[in-house]
């Protein structure tokens, strides 16, 4: 029997932003899908629902693949697109399989002589590295970094020198509720000269994406609170 296609579906990284963050042809490989394995059951729904797919939702099968998910239930999840059914991956934000769960339905796939596809979409790490201004020809992407303060501070010292030995673009996220206590770590710890871009809430009404150096954001320290951002170190 003939496999189906792993489609990896991505999400609005802010509301009510469908129309200009997704191809139509995107909309159209929705209205085609009736199982899909998402990080967020409710915010896939909302997703496909503002997207105006040409399926009523309540036809839809989701089933959720997240952080808590565990390896031994990815191939019971998988087990459609065994039979000929095609599946699409939908993070809770931006692309899956980038800092996302979804990358082990990719792996499965990978295993298993499935076909991958990836669609075009948006992703807060690159856009937030298209609007810094630093290197795109060499970077990387940490995720969060630790919360332990000693674990932290040093992680943040590991960046910073990255960035200076290197050139090298450093990119990293934390957990909304702590981004001010993250700019105030940066803030006390990096050298004055070092360049941060903060990006906050990307492709939004607010939208934010603002690269100086650590020392004028210590003058002008930005209130993050709950606002999902990325952050950058980088270096003209």
């Amino acid at each position: 029997m003939e496999k189906g296609v792993l489609y990896l579906i991505p999400t609005v990284i802010a509301p009510q932003t469908e129309s200009k963050a997704l191809p139509p042809d995107l909309i159209k490989l929705c209205s085609q899908l009736d199982y899909y394995l998402v990080e967020n059951i409710r915010t896939a729904r909302r997703c496909l629902s503002a997207m105006n797919i040409d399926k009523a939702i309540q036809e839809i099968t989701f089933h959720e693949l997240s952080k808590n998910t565990e390896c031994v239930d990815i191939p019971k999840l998988m087990a459609p697109i065994l039979e000929g059914k095609s599946i699409g991956i939908m993070s809770e934000a931006g692309c899956p399989g980038i800092a996302d769960p979804g990358a082990r339905a990719v792996a499965y796939a990978h295993e298993n002589d499935i076909r991958v596809e990836p669609w075009v979409g948006p992703s807060s790490i690159f856009l937030a590295l298209m609007g810094s201004g630093f290197s795109g020809q060499s970077f990387a992407f940490s995720g969060y970094l630790p919360i332990e303060k000693k674990a932290k501070t040093q992680a943040i010292r590991t960046l910073e020198q990255a960035v200076f030995k290197t050139g090298q673009t450093q990119i990293f996220m934390e957990t909304p509720y702590r981004n001010n206590q993250l700019i105030a770590d940066i803030t006390k710890t990096c050298a004055p000269q070092l360049k941060l871009c903060i990006a906050k809430n990307i492709n939004g009404e607010d939208e934010m994406i603002m690269t100086d150096t650590v020392q004028n954001w210590k003058k002008n320290k930005p209130e993050l609170h709950k606002v999902p951002c990325i952050f950058l170190f980088g270096r003209d």
